[in-house]
């Protein structure tokens, strides 16, 4: 099965990046946004306007497949 890797970018703890085997893109899409829905529910207060973090998901190559994006912006 191929291999991808769950990296976490701007979002303290810097925790080390996951790795994980799943049949195909569609699964590791899948797990990804399990993955950064738990990110999300954890954030608690610590996510300031102007800040945004990023779920990098890349395969067994190093090549990007997948980044989701979270960001915060301050509405005046």
């Amino acid at each position: 099965m191929p291999q991808y890797v769950f990296s976490v970018r701007n979002l303290e703890p810097n925790d080390p990046p996951i790795a994980g085997e799943f049949t195909d893109d569609e699964a590791a899409w899948k797990e990804a946004t399990h993955f950064a829905a738990d990110l999300f529910r954890d954030v608690d207060g610590k996510l300031r306007p102007g800040e945004e973090w990023f779920l990098e998901v890349v395969d067994a190559e190093g090549r990007l497949i997948f980044k989701i994006r979270v960001s915060a912006k301050l509405e005046e």
